[in-house]
């Protein structure tokens, strides 16, 4: 007898512009079980979802092939609404609340309780008064049900962000006839006791029949939680598990296993690097940056190296440059050229020869509203006192240097535009980042951290960006710290890769070393043998 599914997705092929971002991929998920979806950042499972829940993006860009199917049925599903209609709900990582509403409010959004009136009954019934009674009874069974004790009447304004996160479960608990939840990064932003709360919940849910998939990409978690898992990569189906039959080491190589392409041509000699000529050192390096904690670094960066940061999303390796560039609190040693940082001190990082390239270019790397030339030279302007012009004890803005330098750098860079004056916000996604690379050059820096350089690009702008950063790197010896999701880029570019696992340095690997290897490292400190290199 066939085996029965909550959900099936059959030979699931999609394409964008040309590029096929799936190619023939399945997804079983069986009713009661709590499944991972797993994979590096571009495999894939986005656009999965993305399918599975109707979003108009899929269908304003020609569709995709293959079916779906609920508890057996054929589904045709092509709005948001078709797939809420059919018991699909989604918990997501970037809250869906609206702050000026109270809790009940936010669960029964959409779905209000009304009673008849006089009105209502003479006019029609879409004059029927709010059933505020009962749609605070229905919040409070599924708070209940997740043991949330928060007063349903309260403002979701001003919560802990642990709270908001469980709100949303709540929400999607409490619909009617829901067969299938999503829980997309849900423990992300939450504290490691909010984050056992949540699995905790994730399973009683299931345990009453609801079929769930948790994308994560923590591997401790999945073994702590699943029962099974599908791991996508570079949009193909790379292995179905169930949980009790692999480990942390194989999902990790299932992952990232793939050839390597050399974007550039390997260093001739790695001897020339010593171990005492540091140009950046890290002790007992401490970062409070949600979703991304750093527990305990210690790493010495040599100088003139390409220096990789590697490691699976949340496990700390964007908080390594955030706390040190003084976004988040930090605590530890951090010293540049044996000289100790000042952690607290803002924008010390940058007078000390450092330059940073955001990875949230729009959040922190861009002024988006601002010129590509501002954009350029604002930074270097505040820090160097560059592209000014002083008269007496008075400073002015030296447009024409500014705006040659400016030019310079579209050239060199071929970033795309209209001219210097158009606004950052305006460009494509790859010719934001090359602004914020042009930003951080600008301040002509002795270290380059580079956070996730090609993510949301394509193909062109990336080996640009990359063979950027290596002529940077051999030319002008620049030492260059890159952070990274994308390890084959990761393995084409750097002499070292750290790989960072649950807030720590895990092993310190030769972009040769075998993919086994990488997946050890991954699956957690002290897993993966003595660092090397």
């Amino acid at each position: 007898m066939e085996e029965r599914y909550a959900l099936r997705m059959e030979g699931i092929s999609k394409e964008y512009a040309g590029h096929r971002v799936l190619k023939g991929v399945t997804l079983r998920v069986r009713p009661g079980e709590i499944h991972a979806l797993m994979g590096e950042n571009g495999a894939g499972k986005s656009t999965l979802m993305n399918i599975l829940f109707g979003m108009p993006v899929i269908h304003a860009t020609g569709g995709f092939e293959g079916r779906i199917e609920l508890d057996g049925r054929p589904v045709s599903i092509d709005t948001p609404q078709k797939a809420m209609e059919l018991g699909i709900g989604m918990v997501h990582q970037e809250f869906m609340l609206i702050p000026g509403f109270t809790v009940t409010e936010n669960i029964k959004v959409g779905r209000e309780l009304s009673r008849p009136n006089l009105m209502s009954r003479l006019l029609g019934p879409s004059l029927e008064t709010l059933d505020l009674d009962a749609m605070a009874r229905d919040a409070r069974r599924a708070l209940d049900a997740i043991g949330l004790a928060v007063r349903e009447d309260a403002l979701v304004e001003g919560m802990p962000v642990g709270y908001l996160q469980f709100i949303e479960i709540a929400r999607e608990i409490d619909k009617a006839g829901v067969r299938l939840l999503v829980f997309d990064e849900p423990t992300a932003v939450l504290t490691e006791g909010e984050a056992e709360r949540l699995l905790s919940v994730m399973k009683s849910i299931a345990a009453r029949g609801v079929a769930i998939i948790f994308i994560t990409h923590r591997l401790d978690e999945v073994m702590a939680a699943a029962d099974s898992l599908t791991v996508l990569r570079d949009g193909e189906l790379a292995a179905r598990r169930a949980v009790r039959d692999t480990s942390p080491v194989e999902i990790a190589e299932l992952m990232i296993g793939r050839r390597v392409e050399k974007l550039v041509e390997e260093r001739e000699d790695n001897r020339a690097l010593s171990d005492r000529d540091i140009a950046v050192s890290l002790e007992d390096f401490r970062v409070e940056m949600p979703g991304e904690r750093v527990r305990g670094v210690d790493l010495a960066i040599r100088r003139g190296e390409i220096l990789g940061i590697g490691g699976l999303a949340g496990q700390g390796k964007l908080g390594i440059t955030n706390g040190i560039l003084g976004l988040y609190p930090a605590s530890g040693r951090v010293a540049a050229e044996g000289r100790p940082l000042d952690l607290k001190k803002p924008g010390e990082a940058l007078g000390r020869g450092m330059a940073f390239v955001s990875e949230d270019r729009r959040g922190v790397g861009l002024l988006l509203e601002e010129s590509i030339q501002e954009n350029i030279v604002f930074s270097a302007r505040q820090v160097n006192g560059d592209f000014l012009r002083r008269v007496g004890w008075m400073s002015f803005c030296d447009s024409p240097g500014a705006r040659a330098h400016a030019r310079e750098m579209v050239k060199a860079l071929d970033i795309r535009c209209t001219g210097v004056g158009q606004a950052a916000g305006s460009l494509s996604g790859g010719n934001q980042q090359k602004v914020c690379l042009a930003r951080a050059l600008t301040l002509r820096p002795r270290v380059l951290f580079v956070s996730e350089p090609t993510r949301g690009i394509d193909i062109g702008a990336k080996k640009l960006v990359l063979e950027k950063l290596v002529q940077l790197n051999r030319e002008e010896g620049v030492t260059v710290v890159v952070v990274s999701s994308e390890l084959a880029e990761l393995r084409s570019v750097c002499d070292r890769i750290a790989i960072v696992s649950e807030g720590r340095i895990s092993r310190i690997l030769s972009p040769g070393d075998s993919d086994a290897e990488f997946g050890l490292a991954m699956s957690g400190p002290g897993k993966g043998g003595e660092g090397r290199g």
